[in-house]
């Protein structure tokens, strides 16, 4: 019985790994609609085999930045894509994030919403 206990509790805090936490969200939240719906896709947990390949593509675009159409901000974004899936990734996104918190916390405010026009 204290296995299964020990393994609940394991698979609890990978679980709330895997959630990760609210400032990731609020960083999501101020990318396109667009992109935002796509990296929320990609996130979930069933999305593993396409947020590899995904993240990994996205990494090679950033490196290949100076072409046209690609850009620096694909290389970011596929290091987090491929961070739910890796623990030392994971650490270091959660380091990005502090330093998002303490030196830019405007980034992490929510959305304004825009006023109604009824």
């Amino acid at each position: 019985m204290n296995s299964l206990s020990n393994c609940r509790s394991r698979q609890l805090t990978t679980g709330e790994a895997a959630s990760d936490d609210w400032r990731l969200e609020r960083l999501i939240d101020r990318l396109p609609a667009r992109l935002g719906a796509a990296v929320r896709f990609l996130r979930r947990p069933s999305g593993r085999w396409l947020r590899i390949p995904t993240g990994l593509l996205l990494i090679v675009g950033g490196i290949l930045s100076f072409l046209p159409i690609l850009g620096v901000w694909m290389l970011p974004l596929g290091l987090a894509l491929l961070a739910e899936d890796s623990p030392v990734l994971r650490s270091w996104r959660s380091r990005f994030l502090d330093w998002v918190e303490r030196l830019h916390p405007q980034w992490l405010k929510p959305k304004s919403q825009p006023p109604d026009r009824t």
